[in-house]
């Protein structure tokens, strides 16, 4: 019953603040509720205090003892919502597949898929040497096994 409440109210939080989604919710048996969020603009602490007040507001303690921790999906999390790719346009992406690694700048994300460009080294075609070409990839959101985003110092 705690769930379906959480989730009801949740819901109804993000509803009202339709700049941020939903990562993950998760309640253990002792009930302590986990909630990531993330935002098309990124996460400030107050939105994070919005989420957890507007949870905690319709939640009797008396009825249930719970904790309740909201935060954001952390910079080195993987990407799980396509909503965090759009935001992620013009960033480094280090993506897996069944298929191959690939490393490259998110340059779209649609509906479907994600387009990455990248420049690699390969041989000439005639002589000795090697010459830097530009590369692209589509890759479908269901061939994704794990996406995250390349931080560079």
């Amino acid at each position: 019953m705690l769930k379906t409440t959480v989730k009801n109210l949740l819901e109804e939080a993000l509803t009202e603040r339709q700049d941020l989604f939903l990562i993950s919710l998760t309640i253990s048996a002792e009930n302590h509720i986990n909630i990531v969020i993330d935002g098309d603009n990124g996460v400030l602490v107050e939105d994070c205090i919005f989420i957890s007040r507007f949870v905690e507001k319709d939640l009797d303690s008396e009825e249930h003892d719970y904790s309740i921790e909201v935060m954001s999906a952390g910079a080195a999390a993987p990407l799980t919502d396509r909503r965090q790719y759009v935001k992620n346009i013009n960033r480094t992406l280090s993506v897996r597949t069944n298929a191959e690694d690939i490393e490259g700048v998110l340059t779209n994300a649609t509906e479907n898929d994600i387009q990455l460009e990248w420049k690699a080294r390969e041989p000439k075609p005639v002589g000795k040497g090697k010459v830097t070409v530009n590369k692209q990839a589509k890759i479908a959101y269901q061939d994704i096994v794990e996406a995250k985003v390349v931080i560079k110092f």
